[in-house]
Formats: C-alpha cells, sequence, structure tokens
C-alpha cells in the first residue's frame, strides 16, 4: 500500500502537465477530461495531443494514441493470474492496467500483496490523474510549461525506485542495460511512446533467447553446445 500510494502521488501529480498541455494544444476542458477517465494511458494521451497539437487529423492521432496503447495489451498474461478478477471486476481491472498499477502488483512476491499492490495503485492512479488533469487543464497556460517542474522526473524516479530491487539477475540487468540504450537512441527521433515499445519488443526477445532458470547463458548457446554433446 505503501508503495501504491508513493508511486499513485508522483504519477498523478503529472496529470497537471497533461491538463494544461492538452488545452494549449487546442482541445477544451471535457474533452481532455474524457481522455484522461475514458483513454487513461499517460502515454497515449500525450501522443494523441501531441497529434492534434501539431495539426494532424484525427485519425493520425487516434492511430498514434493506439499504437502507444498496444503496451498496455502486453501486461494482461501478466496482470490476470495476479488479480483474478472476475465479471464486472474484471472490466475494471482492464481499465487500471497501466505501468504503474503492473509494476507494482508484479513487485510483490506474496499473492495477496500482489493484488493489494495493482488495485491500490490503480485506483489512486486513476483518482489523482484526473483530478490533476482538471486543474491543470483549468490552469491552462497561466503557470508557463508544467514541465519546468520536474513532475515528469518525479514519475519515473518512482518507477526506478520500483524497477532497482529487480536486477539482481543477469538477465534483468542485459535487458534494462539495453532499454536504456534503445530508449537514448530513438527518444529524439521517434514520437513519445514508441520508446517504450521498442525496449518492450527487445525484452521479449531477449526472453526468448535467455535461459529461464537464471543461468546467464543464451537459450541459443545452451542448445548448440547440448547438440554437439550429443553428436557422435
Amino acid at each position: 500500500m505503501r508503495q501504491a500510494l508513493s508511486v499513485a502521488v508522483a504519477t498523478g501529480l503529472y496529470g497537471v502537465s497533461f491538463g494544461a498541455l492538452s488545452v494549449v494544444a487546442g482541445l477544451d476542458v471535457w474533452q481532455t477530461m474524457a481522455l484522461s477517465l475514458v483513454m487513461f494511458s499517460g502515454g497515449s494521451q500525450f501522443a494523441f495531443i501531441g497529434v492534434a497539437g501539431s495539426g494532424g487529423s484525427p485519425g493520425a492521432a487516434i492511430a498514434t494514441a493506439a499504437l502507444v496503447g498496444v503496451r498496455n495489451a502486453l501486461y494482461g498474461p501478466q496482470v490476470a493470474p495476479l488479480v483474478e478478477a472476475r465479471g464486472a471486476h474484471r472490466l475494471l481491472a482492464a481499465q487500471l492496467t497501466i505501468d504503474e498499477s503492473t509494476a507494482v502488483g508484479t513487485a510483490q512476491r506474496d499473492p495477496t500483496a500482489a493484488r493489494v499492490g495493482f488495485w491500490w495503485t490503480g485506483a489512486g492512479v486513476f483518482l489523482l490523474w484526473n483530478v490533476f488533469t482538471l486543474l491543470g487543464a483549468l490552469l491552462g497556460g497561466a503557470a508557463g510549461d508544467p514541465r519546468r517542474y520536474g513532475l515528469d522526473a518525479a514519475a519515473a524516479a518512482a518507477f526506478l525506485g520500483l524497477v532497482w530491487p529487480r536486477l539482481a539477475d543477469r538477465a534483468a540487468q542485459v535487458v534494462a542495460g539495453a532499454a536504456v540504450v534503445v530508449a537514448l537512441a530513438t527518444t529524439p527521433v521517434l514520437p513519445s511512446g514508441v520508446p517504450v515499445l521498442l525496449a518492450a519488443g527487445l525484452a521479449v526477445l531477449v526472453g526468448v533467447l535467455w535461459r529461464p532458470d537464471g543461468a546467464g547463458v543464451p537459450r541459443a548457446v545452451a542448445a548448440r553446445v547440448s547438440s554437439e554433446r550429443r553428436s557422435p
């Protein structure tokens, strides 16, 4: 619960940036709130207003937001066994399956703690993100560019605090290091959110090639060694 609340506060505060930037991009307060309430995916929302604010068509804005939001589908197989939701609760869990709730939920070793972490984080981020989105939208450009206050750094720091303890084995270190390289190389030249998708694809590739027992030996190497041992 402490992790959930800290992540929810750090992420929710960043909603001020989205609300203000959305209004500056040309959306009104109601349209801005609809994005936060229904879409509820920060990366997709920023991608949407980025295209809309630069004069792109509605179709292009929707397509870009959907592309960035694909990453949430990757979280489903991880979250579903933890939450074990049924009926209406399953629909609610789908709405709350975001970066933050997935990170806090999967970071817990105990199944009960995992469920608590997921629900508290998802609900906390949803509430605070929408409250601060409204605040940012009402302020508009009066406070200047909200990114200068470093709220984006607060959200990133919360993520780093969750990820750092999980970098104990070689495979996790390789994935994290490669993801940093991909993000640094592609963020200046690709739309917002796309570097995240590339890093996720890289993680899937490492997961396919790396041994699941944490021995630090790539699957391809292990398969070749095994084949050589069986050869006469």
